[in-house]
C-alpha cells in the first residue's frame, strides 16, 4: 500500500514544502493538496519547490478541476513538472466543488470531466487533442512524457466513468462497507469497457489522526479535529440526494442519512477543524469515515482497505498534529502496510 499526504496550501507555502518533506522522510510516497484558487494559495507553484526540495514524491491537485483553468494550460503546467523533475506528477481531478460555487459556478457536469480528462492527458503525454476544432500538441514536450489522470468519484455515474476512463479513482472517505461497493463498481466499469481492472490504481482520501490510547478523551478529542471531513463529504453526498432522491437505490442509505440534519455550509471555513457547520456530523461518521485511534488500529482498518483492493491511503492532515500523524505513520503504519 502506498500513502500519501494531502494538506491545504494556506501561507506561508514554505510550511507546506517543510511538512511535504518530512513525509517523503517518513516513507510517504505522494503529496496531494487542495486546488481550490480563492479559498488557498496556487498549488502548481508550490509543487515546483516541494519536486525540487524532494527526491522522489509524487505531487498533484486533491483535486483540480476542468472548469478554473483552460484543458491546454493544466496538461502544459502538469507537463513543464515533469520535464523539469521526472514524470513526479499526477493530475486529481473532480466536480471543482469548493473552487467552483466558491467563485460562483456550478460544478462542472461528467462529461465536462470526461472530456477534459482525455485532452489534459493526451497533451501532457506528449499526443493531439482537439480544442473545439482546433488540433494541437506542444512541440516542446519529451518522447518519454506521461501523465496519469486519477478521477474523484461518489455516485453511480461517476463510478462507471471512472471504472471506463480514469486511471485511478479516488475515493474521499475511509468507510469500509462504502468502499468495498464502490470499488466493485469501479472493477466491473472497467471489465465491461474491456480494460484490465487492476490497472485502474484505488486511492482512498481521509482524514487521519493518531492517538496515544484509546480512552474516551482521546477519540473525543481527535473525533472534534477530523469532525470536519463529514461536513465535506456531505456536500456532495447533498447533491446525490438532489440528483437521485432521498431513497434510491442507487445511493446507499449508509452514505444518505447522515446528512438529514445538514443546514447549509459556509466554504470559507471548508476542510478546517474549527469548521461551525459540521455540527450535524455524528461521532459514528466520523469514525466511519475517518481513521483515528491509536497506531494499531489505524494499522487494522487500513490493512482491511488494503484486503478490499486499497492501492493509496492519502491522510488529510487538517487538524492540531500534522507533524504527529507524519512522523507516526512513518514509524509504525506505513513499516507494517507497505
Amino acid at each position: 500500500m502506498d500513502f500519501g499526504l494531502v494538506l491545504q496550501t494556506d501561507p506561508p507555502a514554505s510550511q507546506v514544502i517543510s511538512l511535504m518533506k518530512r513525509a517523503e522522510r517518513n516513507g510517504f510516497g505522494y503529496g496531494w493538496t487542495f486546488d481550490s484558487a480563492v479559498l488557498w494559495q496556487e498549488p502548481f507553484v508550490i509543487y515546483s519547490q516541494i519536486l525540487a526540495n524532494t527526491d522522489r514524491l509524487i505531487v498533484g491537485p486533491m483535486v483540480t478541476n476542468p472548469g478554473t483553468r483552460t484543458w491546454e494550460v493544466t496538461a502544459s503546467t502538469f507537463a513543464t513538472l515533469n520535464d523539469m523533475y521526472g514524470n513526479r506528477t499526477v493530475c486529481g481531478i473532480g466536480r471543482g466543488d469548493s473552487a467552483m460555487r466558491v467563485a460562483g459556478r456550478t460544478p462542472n457536469t461528467l462529461a465536462r470531466i470526461s472530456e477534459s480528462m482525455k485532452v489534459i492527458r493526451s497533451l501532457a503525454s506528449g499526443g493531439e487533442a482537439d480544442l473545439g476544432g482546433t488540433t494541437i500538441r506542444f512541440p516542446w514536450i519529451g518522447p518519454d512524457a506521461r501523465l496519469p489522470v486519477w478521477m474523484a468519484a461518489y455516485g453511480p455515474k461517476a463510478l462507471k466513468m471512472a471504472g471506463e476512463e480514469a486511471d485511478g479513482f479516488i475515493l474521499q472517505l475511509a468507510d469500509p462497507y462504502l468502499t468495498e461497493s464502490m470499488v466493485k463498481a469501479v472493477r466491473a466499469a472497467a471489465t465491461a469497457a474491456g480494460r484490465d481492472p487492476a490497472s485502474v490504481k484505488i486511492c482512498v482520501a481521509a482524514p487521519a489522526y493518531l492517538t496515544q490510547d484509546d480512552s474516551p478523551a482521546a477519540l473525543a478529542h481527535a473525533r472534534e479535529q477530523c469532525r470536519w471531513f463529514g461536513g465535506m463529504v456531505g456536500n456532495h453526498v447533498a447533491d446525490l440526494v438532489a440528483k437521485y432522491g432521498e431513497h434510491s437505490d442507487l445511493v446507499p442509505e449508509a452514505l444518505t442519512e447522515y446528512i438529514k440534519a445538514r443546514e447549509g455550509y459556509d466554504y470559507s471555513h471548508h476542510g478546517r477543524a474549527d469548521n461551525p457547520d459540521t455540527a450535524f456530523v455524528p461521532d459514528d461518521i466520523v469514525d466511519r469515515f475517518c481513521v483515528i485511534g491509536t497506531a494499531e488500529q489505524h494499522i487494522a482498518k487500513l490493512g482491511e482497505l488494503k484486503r478490499l483492493g486499497v492501492d493509496q491511503f492519502a491522510l488529510y492532515a487538517m487538524h492540531d498534529a500534522r507533524e504527529t500523524v507524519i512522523d507516526g505513520y512513518g514509524a509504525k503504519v506505513i513499516p507494517a502496510l507497505s
